[in-house]
């Protein structure tokens, strides 16, 4: 058994899904590492410090600690987002939100609960007339989407604001969009342990029924979008019907639900009327 099947068989031993696409992950970031060491290496073999760094990500990894924190980044849409422990993981489905937001024309966008800035970013980047607006309770999450606004060169047409909600969110958008907490408070122990132990409890609690965040987004939704401008919302898989209701209630138009490429209902989509 070579060292590599060794780290794979500690990683399925740790109960890891895809031990091996985690340890890829993990050797490619290890070596990257390496090639900054004087330490004279191959292009095959990494060096004694990306050894090193290997072995601490496989045992970090061991204790299901999320690989993009272990390597501190992610790919998200046509970017590379930095991720600590301070932000939710962009996760692929999350890319749905983007994809439906470039669907329709916007001049301003406005991100609620943006943690890493991936949403918003990742729309500025598809939109280079547009400006934006992220907003999150955490000062340590804004932190970390401004490095990422600077990285994907958007900084300058996007403002990152502490607030709940739109407590501190002044003006109209053509676009609101959210990936907000959703989880409802009896359904965290069946969260895996990558989510439920490393990732921010604020960005993941929805209250009782998961749907507290829903509620108040929309309950000033109207108040902050332009006539005809839209809000789009990430749900859990179970939540199409009572997210419909709420922005059909608020008096949105055009309420329709969507489903991710596993055929899980993602976002829900609305307008405001004309």
């Amino acid at each position: 058994m070579t060292k590599q099947d060794i780290w794979i068989a500690r990683l399925r031993a740790a109960g890891v899904p895809d031990a091996a696409g985690d340890f890829r992950r993990i050797f490619r970031w290890a070596y990257d590492v390496g090639m900054t060491d004087p330490e004279p290496q191959t292009r095959d073999a990494p060096n004694a410090l990306a050894i090193r760094m290997l072995d601490l990500g496989v045992s970090e990894r061991e204790m299901r600690r999320p690989v993009s924190q272990i390597i501190g980044k992610r790919e998200f849409w046509k970017g590379t987002f930095k991720v600590t422990h301070d932000v939710l993981d962009p996760r692929p489905e999350t890319e749905l939100l983007v994809e439906l937001g470039i669907q329709d024309p916007f001049d301003r966008i406005l991100d609620l609960g943006t943690g890493s800035g991936c949403i918003v970013i990742s729309l500025l980047m598809e939109r280079p007339n547009a400006l934006g607006v992220g907003t999150d309770i955490s000062e340590q999450a804004l932190r970390v989407a401004g490095e990422n606004a600077e990285s994907m060169g958007v900084a300058e047409r996007v403002t990152l604001r502490v607030s709940d909600w739109y407590d501190d969110v002044r003006g109209r958008f053509d676009l609101i969009v959210s990936n907000p907490p959703y989880i409802a408070e009896d359904e965290f122990g069946e969260l895996p342990p990558e989510v439920r132990s490393y990732e921010p409890h604020a960005a993941l609690a929805g209250g009782a029924d998961g749907l507290s965040a829903y509620r108040a987004i929309v309950s000033r939704a109207r108040h902050h979008m332009t006539p005809g401008g839209r809000l789009l919302v990430e749900i859990g898989s179970t939540q199409a019907d009572g997210v419909r209701n709420l922005l059909a209630d608020a008096g949105l138009e055009n309420v329709a639900v969507h489903a991710d490429l596993d055929g899980r209902n993602r976002v829900v989509a609305a307008r405001n009327p004309a």
